[in-house]
């Protein structure tokens, strides 16, 4: 190979990964704009790259989740990791619920909107808590492994590192072999994790083009409500647990999680972002892998700040949009359901609007009103989606940092260190 060709491989491998993001997605905002709807054309690169993510996160979930149970060493350890996490979750989703709650509420988008015309969009059915709670324990792990069911194999995964533990020495060659295929999977992730500029770039140029530059501007209330409620979150917030919680200075964190954060907006997925969040939580933040294998798996299926947050919004807003009177009982209400609810929130695009319904009934808005109110916000669903996601992934790993500081599983050096 020539110096020539060496040259840009050399200066593209040696950028950092989260800047080769960004470049990708201002460019592919530009080309989308330009082109129009023919960007739709790139949608094949764009639905490869999300393909490739969700490929591993089920393999990459059960692996990381059994390995880091089997290095844990002792059954309480892991119970005593399990609450602090949990308890983490609750209290950083019912902090954004607030949020969302009191920015609706000032803001007032849903006042004076018109929803004449808007034609409504079927509704799921949300599952009873009972429903959701029963379906952790898998049928069949292989089939849940198959289905990406999360909650199913993150139950499996800890059963069966807990069973390695309690086997003692008989259980060493299997916690070798989980251990060795964490490290195989978490490379694996580096590969696929290249192409995640070209991913991103056909992404956003596809809803550019689909949708222009009105994608920004539509509902603009309730957008600029997201932006705010999503900054909130993300640097206050999250930045406090940091600082507050972990005891530990805010800006090497927000420098090393960069990469996830824009794989999070691109793919609005919190599933999807979770390979990478796991990667930048051991190689920049310096988090163990006994601590990031537990805590972050679980965030992405529990740590839903920001649907959370959106969810609260949204309620807020159809009381305005149809006089629904709120007391400060209901809010109340509000906030408390959401934040059950929202854990149980599929980490998928637009998972948020297949919760409302369970919210919406809370303060007296039937199936045929929340219908308008879907029907309304879908089309612009995927841009806001993109920007609420981004606080899905930042509470994951400002949960992972805060427990793993409490655990003294962290290398406080690497961690400030940390430059992304």
């Amino acid at each position: 190979m020539s110096e020539v060709a060496k040259g840009p491989l050399r200066w593209w491998f040696a950028t950092p990964l989260w800047k080769r993001i960004l470049v990708a997605l201002v460019l592919g905002a530009i080309v989308g704009y330009a082109w129009g709807e023919g960007a739709s054309s790139l949608k094949l690169v764009g639905d490869v790259f999300v393909r490739l993510i969700r490929m591993l996160v089920a393999p990459l979930v059960f692996v990381i989740i059994a390995s880091g149970v089997a290095q844990l060493g002792d059954p309480k350890r892991l119970g005593g990791i399990g609450v602090k996490t949990i308890g983490m979750y609750f209290l950083t989703s019912f902090l954004a619920v607030c949020v969302g709650l009191v920015l609706a509420t000032l803001m007032g988008p849903g006042i004076g909107a018109d929803l004449h015309g808007v034609a409504p969009q079927p509704v799921g059915t949300p599952k009873s808590p009972g429903e959701l709670f029963i379906g952790i324990v898998p049928l069949n792990p292989i089939k849940a492994l198959a289905d990406g069911d999360t909650l199913a194999i993150i139950f499996f995964a800890v059963l069966v590192g807990a069973g390695v533990i309690v086997a003692g020495e008989d259980g060493q060659p299997t916690a070798r072999l989980l251990k060795s295929a964490s490290e195989v999977m978490l490379r694996v992730v580096g590969f696929v994790m290249e192409t995640a500029p070209f991913g991103v770039f056909a992404l956003i140029a596809v809803v550019m083009g689909h949708n222009g530059p009105a994608t920004f501007v539509h509902v603009a209330q309730l957008a600029l409500c997201v932006v705010l409620g999503s900054a909130i979150q993300t640097l206050l917030v999250h930045g406090a647990v940091v600082r507050f919680l972990a005891w530990l200075p805010v800006a090497p964190f927000f420098k090393g999680i960069m990469d996830a954060m824009l794989v999070g907006f691109s793919t609005a997925s919190s599933s999807a972002s979770l390979p990478v969040a796991i990667r930048v939580s051991e190689d920049n933040l310096g988090i163990s892998p006994s601590v990031s294998s537990t805590v972050l798996p679980l965030g992405a299926t529990i740590g839903m700040d920001g649907t959370a947050m959106y969810v609260a919004m949204l309620t807020i807003f159809a009381a305005q949009v149809f006089g629904v009177h709120l007391t400060l009982t209901d809010y109340a209400l509000v906030a408390v359901t959401t934040t059950i609810v929202a854990m149980g929130v599929a980490p998928v695009p637009s998972g948020s609007l297949f919760i409302l319904a369970a919210v919406l009934a809370s303060i007296g808005v039937g199936p045929e009103r929340t219908a308008i109110i879907v029907g309304f916000i879908l089309p612009f669903d995927r841009v806001l989606d993109m920007i609420r996601t981004v606080p899905n992934v930042t509470a994951d790993l400002a949960v992972a940092t805060a427990v793993g500081r409490w655990e003294g599983e962290i290398d406080v050096e690497r961690y400030k260190a940390s430059k992304g």
